[in-house]
């Protein structure tokens, strides 16, 4: 069984507080679907979780079976187990897709992986997301449309076999059968690896499809609605007013995106 757990999370981005005291608990075979407005701090949190330079953690803990996440470089958060599935998947030309993810698992192995074995799983993991068969020598997504991009997320997080994962919009840019795909590729990975998972996502036919344990609402920096499935059906149906009049938060205005990449860590300060 496996833990991640975060206690009394505040997250400021250029000294702006964005997450305010949050609390989540993620398990080995859970699924949870994590919703709100846009700008409200979803994004801020796997961000801050995976350690993202950019997003400062000024008081609180995040542990993964015990073990202080906050302290660790980004790729030490990786080889503990946890993965990121970007919003923005970035290109890396120059590297093929096979040598990527055979150099990520061998950085998690004593014993590097044999060719053959190699093959046979990216091979397997191309085929469940049907994509084309000569990605494995194709750049890192590069020339790669929206959708191929996230597919690969998905062949990324197959291979290295995560203990959390965390999927940040993971399905916008997909169609219709992109999306029917996409999931069935996520709950299988997650059912081999008996993974938890935290899933981003404001369509609720992908979250349809995934079929989440647990739903969170977060509005201005704080979870302030749990439940299970049938949240995400109330919100599909009556949006977010309804929370906002109840517990009497007022969801803070979309800020205009932009796409970043992973660096170091994010920095505990002042604690």
């Amino acid at each position: 069984m496996v833990e991640l757990a975060i206690h009394d999370l505040h997250v400021s981005v250029e000294e702006k507080e964005i997450l305010k005291g949050l609390d989540l608990t993620i398990q080995s075979g859970e699924r949870h679907a994590l919703m709100g407005p846009n700008g409200n701090g979803k994004s801020t949190l796997l961000a801050a979780i995976m350690g993202n330079p950019k997003y400062t953690v000024t008081q609180g803990t995040i542990t993964l079976d015990g073990k202080d996440i906050l302290s660790m470089p980004v790729d030490q958060r990786s080889k503990a187990g946890l993965f990121l599935g970007m919003q923005y998947p970035p290109e890396i030309s120059g590297v093929t897709n096979s040598d990527f993810l055979r150099s990520a698992i061998n950085a998690r192995r004593e014993k590097p992986i044999g060719l053959f074995q190699f093959i046979k799983q990216m091979e397997g993991a191309i085929s469940s997301l049907q994509m084309k068969s000569d990605l494995a020598h194709r750049f890192v997504n590069d020339g790669f449309s929206g959708g191929e991009k996230k597919r690969n997320e998905i062949v990324q997080m197959t291979m290295l076999k995560p203990s959390i994962a965390m999927l940040d919009e993971i399905d916008s840019g997909l169609d219709v059968d992109a999306l029917r795909i996409v999931a069935d590729a996520v709950m299988k990975s997650q059912e081999e690896c008996d993974s938890g998972l935290i899933i981003v996502s404001h369509y609720a036919r992908f979250l349809e499809y995934l079929k989440p344990t647990h739903a969170h609402i977060l509005i201005d920096g704080q979870i302030v609605a749990s439940g299970d499935a049938t949240l995400v059906e109330k919100v599909d149906k009556e949006g977010y007013e309804w929370i906002e009049e109840e517990v009497g938060v007022q969801a803070k205005k979309e800020e205009k995106k932009q796409p970043v990449s992973l660096g170091a860590c994010a920095v505990k300060q002042g604690v």
